[in-house]
C-alpha cells in the first residue's frame, strides 16, 4: 500500500503533461494549429516532427527557411495559390490568417 503513496505523485503529473506541440499554446495558436490540421495536414507535415504526406509539401515547420513566415499574411487573405501542383487554392478571414500565423511562427525550426 505504502508503494502506491509513493508512485501516485508521480503518477498523476506524468498523466497532467501535455503534448510538446501543445505545451505553451495560446488560444491563437491552438486555433491555429486546428487550422493546419483541417486544411494543410492531408499533404504538409504540420508539427515539429511529423513528416509530409505529398512529397512535393515542404514540412510547415520550415517556410521561414525560405521567406519570413509573416510574408503569408496577405496570400493567405487574398487566395494562396502557389505551393505544391496539388495545392488548392485557400482563403482565410483576417482572424483565421492570425491564427494561422501564430501557429506557424511557434512551430518554426530556424
Amino acid at each position: 500500500m505504502r508503494i502506491g503513496f509513493l508512485f501516485f505523485p508521480a503518477l498523476l503529473m506524468a498523466a497532467c503533461q501535455t503534448p510538446p506541440d501543445t505545451a505553451a499554446e495560446t488560444p491563437q495558436i491552438a486555433e491555429g494549429r486546428f487550422l493546419a490540421e483541417v486544411h494543410c495536414s492531408a499533404c504538409h507535415a504540420i508539427g515539429r516532427g511529423d513528416a509530409s504526406k505529398h512529397a512535393e509539401a515542404p514540412p510547415l515547420r520550415e517556410l521561414s527557411r525560405s521567406y519570413p513566415v509573416s510574408a503569408l499574411e496577405e496570400p493567405l487573405a487574398e487566395g494562396i495559390m502557389v505551393g505544391h501542383p496539388e495545392m488548392p487554392e485557400y482563403r482565410f478571414r483576417p482572424e483565421d490568417v492570425a491564427s494561422l500565423v501564430a501557429y506557424l511562427e511557434s512551430i518554426q525550426q530556424r
